[in-house]
């Protein structure tokens, strides 16, 4: 069955707003970049999709995307990541793809392997294969067969809502636990939670470092972002 990754990408200049108490607007873009970094390096040494496909409107990106060969799918408007998703996953099914696996772009753990082995996973259409987040609430991977089997809920309690959307299908769910596919930052706690991990070799570890954020993370108290 022929299966493509799917990468949406917002303006990084926007990104990680819940992270505004804790680091500055320069800080943010940097570990967003960073980040990305991470999850691009695991994605060019992967080898189970058959297409990647790039949702944005973010020229860093797309640049990024056309250097490596992969489709970009250009944006007018961003209304919101399941909006994207759900566009893209449309566009990939006309295209002939069978299963999109759609991951997130801040995954500084991930593997290419990761990867691959969800790209591979046996579910048999109709059929959704989920790794939620670090609490359970969200969902940091989602594999879906047909791509447009159900709508996308991204956000808050998004792990439930994808679960009862495969139910309500009468589809075939299937839940993985991956700890480094779970690894997403998106606040304080993400952060620190990251920074308990061995980073070496990773374009977030280094940055962390280089940019002293991760000597703030080790004081008692983490001091309020400039602003």
């Amino acid at each position: 069955m022929p299966a493509a990754l799917l990468l949406p990408v917002k303006d990084l200049r926007n990104a990680k707003q819940r992270l505004v108490p804790t680091l500055s607007p320069s800080e943010r873009l940097g570990l967003a970049g960073a980040m990305l970094s991470d999850t691009v390096r695991a994605i060019c040494g992967s080898r189970g999709a058959d297409a990647i496909f790039v949702v944005t409107n973010y020229e860093p990106m797309i640049k990024l995307a056309k250097a490596n060969s992969w489709k970009v799918l250009r944006e007018e408007n961003q209304i919101s990541e399941s909006a994207s998703v759900d566009a893209a996953s449309r566009c990939c099914e006309e295209q002939g793809f069978s299963r999109v696996l759609r991951i997130p772009l801040d995954l500084p753990l991930l593997r290419a392997s990761d990867i691959d082995e969800l790209l591979s996973a046996n579910c048999e259409s109709p059929a959704a294969l989920i790794v939620p987040s670090r609490d359970g609430t969200g969902t940091n991977a989602l594999l879906r067969t047909p791509p447009t089997l159900f709508r996308s809920y991204f956000g808050d309690g998004s792990f439930a809502k994808h679960c009862a959307e495969v139910r309500r299908v009468n589809a075939q769910l299937i839940v993985r636990r991956n700890a480094r596919l779970e690894m997403d930052v998106d606040d304080e706690a993400d952060l620190r939670a990251l920074v308990q991990h061995d980073l070496s070799g990773t374009t977030t570890g280094l940055w962390l470092e280089q940019s002293g954020v991760l000597a703030r993370l080790h004081e008692p108290t983490v001091r309020a972002a400039a602003r």
